[in-house]
């Protein structure tokens, strides 16, 4: 059995401590808001936060964050209030097809809580998350205006 803290609940899960976090984010506790992508770490949908830092969930193993704070994009907004994030990327129309969304939110509010005022080196070095619809512009207006939030 591997503990895990997830969105500040705790569970103890009964799988593999190699099992990618993703598939026990999702199969085993039913969250669902982060996505699988591309599988080995490149395209940033699955993005979560442990411990405060962005990391690409298809790639760590749930024994490595045993013990550790996992946050996932369903813990971003508080009641109905929606993340400052979240509330740039509905005001800049940034979601098109919307799959990388959750992850590429969960990366910028990781780059935000670093550099509270990004600049643009900052968000191309920082935000490689793979959008296939093409929306970087949106993006990057949306954490300019998150930033100012």
């Amino acid at each position: 059995m591997t503990t895990l803290s997830v969105n500040g609940k705790t569970y103890k899960v009964d799988v593999d401590p190699q099992t990618p976090l993703l598939w026990v984010l999702r199969d085993t506790l039913g969250l669902t808001g982060t996505k699988y992508g591309c599988g080995i770490g490149q395209c940033g949908s699955c993005t979560v936060h442990v411990d405060g830092e962005a990391m690409r969930s298809c790639v760590v193993q749930v024994g490595a964050v045993a013990g550790r704070h996992v946050t996932t994009i369903e813990a971003l907004a508080k009641g109905h209030v929606l993340h400052r994030v979240q509330q740039a990327w509905i005001d800049h129309d940034v979601p098109q097809c919307g799959y990388c969304q959750s992850g590429m939110i969960m990366a910028v509010v990781a780059l935000l809580k670093e550099k509270p005022q990004p600049t643009d080196a900052d968000i191309d070095d920082a935000i490689t998350n793979i959008c296939r619809c093409g929306t970087f512009q949106q993006v990057r207006a949306a954490i300019h205006a998150a930033a100012k939030a």
